[in-house]
């Protein structure tokens, strides 16, 4: 075959797969039929499932609910919003990291914890452990195939006064029969959680 007609070949080629593309593009942007659809279920993330988008791409926790607030170190505080359980064996915390101080915070290079592993991942809140007293356990930030930490990440290195920094971290689920953890994090006092 000559190449004049290899070219021909491929422009209708390309001609065909975008009229193809097209095509789908209009049939799913189709108008409004009238007709309800059912939503299919949402695919389960490792985002807290009562978080919800601000339209900024952060995640906002239900702050309906505080279960502790624990001062640290030149104004910062952290309220602890949620601690639940799920079905797949894992337990997780939401909440802020609020700057009450008049002064830019700039977060510490211990919330990242000191692994190696996680280093490289950049700036994440990997130093948080839970102590289960009960069963004398102590758990750590998950983390995903990738060595990445399950919990926030890749956050400025500063809070400015007045702001907050939302967080989520997971962690294996304690035993059903624990209904209450202390969380520990760099700059702060022990936090007594109860998990529900």
């Amino acid at each position: 075959m000559s190449i004049p007609h290899v070219g021909k070949l491929r422009r209708a080629a390309t001609a065909v797969i975008l009229a193809a593309g097209l095509t789908l593009s209009v049939a799913a942007c189709g108008g409004d039929s009238g007709k309800s659809e059912e939503k299919a279920p949402a695919a389960a993330s490792s985002k807290p499932p009562e978080d919800s988008g601000n339209g900024d791409g952060e995640t906002v926790p239900d702050t309906s609910k505080v279960l502790v607030t624990v001062k640290g170190d030149s104004g910062i505080d952290m309220v602890i919003n949620s601690a639940k359980r799920d079905s797949g064996g894992f337990l997780t915390i939401s909440g802020q990291l609020k700057n009450t101080g008049s002064g830019l915070y700039t977060t510490p290079i211990q919330w990242s914890g000191d692994e190696q592993a996680v280093a490289g991942t950049g700036r994440s809140l990997a130093g948080m452990t839970l102590v289960d007293s009960q069963e004398k356990k102590r758990y750590y930030v998950l983390r995903d195939t990738d060595n990445r930490p399950l919990t926030t990440s890749g956050f400025d290195p500063s809070i400015e006064a007045g702001k907050s920094l939302t967080f989520f971290a997971q962690f294996p689920a304690p035993a059903t029969s624990t209904n209450q953890v202390d969380l520990q994090f760099p700059g702060f006092s022990n936090a007594t959680i109860e998990i529900s």
